[in-house]
C-alpha cells in the first residue's frame, strides 16, 4: 500500500455530529472525498438539509440525522437508531459543541451548568459507548474527537468556565479511552482546533467588527483558520495512515498557544 493510499477510506462509513455547518461540514467534506459515505448530525433541519443537498451535489454518499445531541436521551435514541439503520461505522466524529453562555462561575445556574457539560462531554461518552463500543468486535475503528485549545488554555474573554472543563475532560477521555481500547484495533484521538472563521465566529465579527483583528493579532500565523484547514487533519486520523496514533491530542491554531 502508497503513501497516499493508506489516506484512502473507500468503504468506510463515518457520522459526524455537527455536521451540518462550519468545522464539522468541512470534515464532512473531507472524509467524502477521500472515499467515505457519510452520515451527518444536525439539530437544525434546515442547515442539515443544506449540508445534505451540498455534499450530495459534489458527488458525495450522504444521509442526514436530525437529533439535538444536549440532551443525553435524544443522544441514546439517535445512537440507537444509527446501529440500527447504517451499520456498520466505521469513523466516529465527535464534533458537535459550543459554549452558548458567558456568565461568571459566581453567578453561573447549575442547570446551565450542566447544560453545557452535557452539550460538550455527555454526549461524546454516550456516543463512544454507543457508536465506538459496536466497532471493538470488527477490530477496527477511528474516533475522532472535537476538543479545543481552551481544554489547555483559558480564554481571557470567557466566563464560567463549563466550555473549557468540558474540552479538557474531553481530552482525558479521549486518552483514557484509547488505552482501553488500543488491544481492539481502534483509535481514539482528538483535535484541538483554535480560531477559526466559523458561522458562530462570522456572527462575533458582525457584531463587534474589531474583534476580527483583535483575535488575529494573538495569532503568530496573524489570521484566522480557514474551515477548510481542518480537513486534511481528520482524513489522517480516519485513515490507516495513522495506524499507530492513539490518545494524542493535535493542537491546530496557527501558532496561538506559542504567545
Amino acid at each position: 500500500m502508497t503513501v497516499l493510499e493508506q489516506f484512502s477510506l473507500k468503504g468506510r462509513r463515518a457520522v459526524v455530529t455537527g455536521g451540518s455547518r462550519g468545522l464539522g461540514l468541512e470534515m464532512a467534506r473531507a472524509l467524502g472525498e477521500a472515499g467515505a459515505e457519510l452520515i451527518l448530525v444536525g439539530s437544525d433541519e434546515g442547515h442539515l438539509l443544506r449540508a445534505v443537498a451540498e455534499l450530495s451535489a459534489a458527488g458525495h454518499q450522504v444521509q442526514g440525522e436530525q437529533a439535538d445531541l444536549s440532551s443525553p436521551a435524544e443522544t441514546e435514541r439517535l445512537c440507537e437508531r444509527l446501529l440500527s439503520d447504517y451499520p456498520p461505522i466505521d469513523i466516529l466524529v465527535n464534533n458537535v459543541g459550543g459554549r452558548r453562555i458567558n456568565t461568571p462561575t459566581e453567578d453561573l445556574a447549575l442547570e446551565e451548568w450542566q447544560r453545557i457539560i452535557d452539550l460538550n462531554l455527555t454526549q461524546v461518552f454516550l456516543c463512544t459507548k454507543k457508536l465506538g463500543g459496536a466497532m471493538i468486535p470488527r477490530g477496527w475503528g477511528r474516533i475522532i474527537n472535537i476538543a479545543s485549545i481552551n481544554a489547555v488554555w483559558p480564554g481571557k474573554a470567557m466566563r464560567g468556565r463549563s466550555y473549557e472543563t468540558s474540552k479538557a475532560a474531553v481530552v482525558m477521555f479521549t486518552k483514557a479511552v484509547a488505552a482501553d481500547w488500543a488491544a481492539h484495533g481502534v483509535t481514539v484521538n482528538c483535535i484541538a482546533p483554535g480560531p477559526f472563521l466559523t458561522d458562530a465566529n462570522h456572527r462575533w465579527i458582525r457584531e463587534r467588527p474589531e474583534f476580527d483583528g483583535e483575535v488575529a493579532a494573538t495569532i503568530p500565523m496573524g489570521r484566522w483558520g480557514e474551515p477548510r484547514e481542518i480537513g486534511g487533519l481528520v482524513v489522517y486520523l480516519a485513515s490507516e495512515a495513522s495506524s499507530y496514533m492513539t490518545g494524542s491530542m493535535l493542537v491546530l491554531d496557527g501558532g496561538k498557544l506559542l504567545w
